[in-house]
């Protein structure tokens, strides 16, 4: 368990002949460790319709993610795109009061009051408790695509002609495939095939950038334990042809993190994400959904994500306090 201390500082304040010594606070956040799922958890628990950012294994993965406990509530503090940024707090407390410390935190700290994350009842939330005071900014490219494992389990309909055609290329090209979850067997197999997609792709396109991604996905091998992660790998002939890697966000949800295949290997995607949810559906029968996370604004991949048929989507967007004059 992270114990959080709090630091107190003195401001004086002149005022008129008198001083006033002001109380000022900074909130006391600390660096996400594997040793805090458990704490947060505690609190996401209670939520639901989060987005994917706030599934504990992706605050733990990518980037620099700080987090104190306050008012029933966990707080965030974020660096994200070059921008130190407030996720909307994860809680059942007073909303107001950890709203209030968040926004005098950052008159601390000196930066601008962004609060990110938010899902439609939290925007409501925030414009009745601070009316007109925040601005709120919509990017579809971060919207959460989410499936119902049935769909993606069963692929049954006319909606889905064209992903069994792909399916069943695969099942007549390996008719003697296999899946199996990730484990101590095979974990080194499934790291040295992602090093091989990796430099595959950039030998296409040394410009592309997967360094951030890269060291993701080799902080969830090396932590694949702790951080409770879910994986499937799919075999055939003898080598991996891919595999994903998810983790629980809520009662009824899973984060898909990664999932990579083969790319001259027909259907090998639509095969991974098949099996995938056919595994946890028969693992985990409280799962109704998996979060196939965002499309990042990308052409290619919002295709490819349209094309299951989401159930629905986490529409997101985030709010800048007008006063601080950073509109953006």
């Amino acid at each position: 368990m992270c114990v959080i201390i709090q630091l107190f500082d003195y401001k004086k304040i002149v005022v008129g002949a008198m001083i006033e010594t002001k109380f000022t606070t900074k909130i006391d956040f600390a660096p996400i460790t594997v040793q805090d799922k458990a704490i947060y958890e505690s609190y996401l628990a209670g939520e639901s319709g989060r987005g994917c950012e706030f599934s504990f294994a992706n605050l733990y993965l990518w980037g620099r993610q700080n987090f104190a406990v306050l008012h029933d509530h966990v707080l965030l503090f974020s660096q994200f795109d070059r921008r130190s940024v407030y996720p909307y707090p994860v809680g059942k407390g007073d909303k107001k009061a950890v709203l209030d410390r968040i926004i005098e935190d950052s008159r601390e700290r000196g930066i601008p009051c962004r609060i990110t994350g938010l899902d439609s009842a939290a925007k409501e939330t925030l414009e009745q408790l601070y009316p007109d005071k925040f601005r709120f900014h919509s990017d579809e490219g971060s919207f959460d695509y989410v499936y119902d494992i049935n769909d993606l389990a069963d692929l049954k309909g006319k909606k889905y002609h064209g992903k069994r055609n792909h399916l069943n290329r695969f099942y007549e090209t390996f008719p003697d495939y296999s899946v199996e979850p990730i484990g101590e067997d095979n974990l080194a197999r499934v790291k040295q095939m992602a090093d091989n997609w990796y430099s595959t792709r950039l030998s296409e396109n040394p410009d592309a950038d997967y360094h951030m991604e890269k060291a993701a996905l080799n902080k969830a091998f090396k932590h694949y334990r702790e951080l409770e992660m879910e994986g499937l790998v799919l075999m055939g002939r003898g080598e991996v042809l891919a595999f994903t890697l998810a983790s629980r966000l809520s009662e009824d949800t899973l984060d898909v993190h990664f999932e990579k295949a083969l790319s001259d290997v027909q259907g090998a995607y639509a095969a991974i994400n098949c099996e995938f949810a056919r595994y946890i559906r028969q693992k985990y029968p409280n799962i109704q959904y998996l979060d196939r996370e965002e499309d990042m604004g990308l052409e290619g991949l919002r295709k490819a994500k349209q094309s299951y048929r989401p159930h629905h989507m986490v529409k997101k967007c985030w709010a800048c306090l007008l006063e601080d004059g950073y509109d953006y």
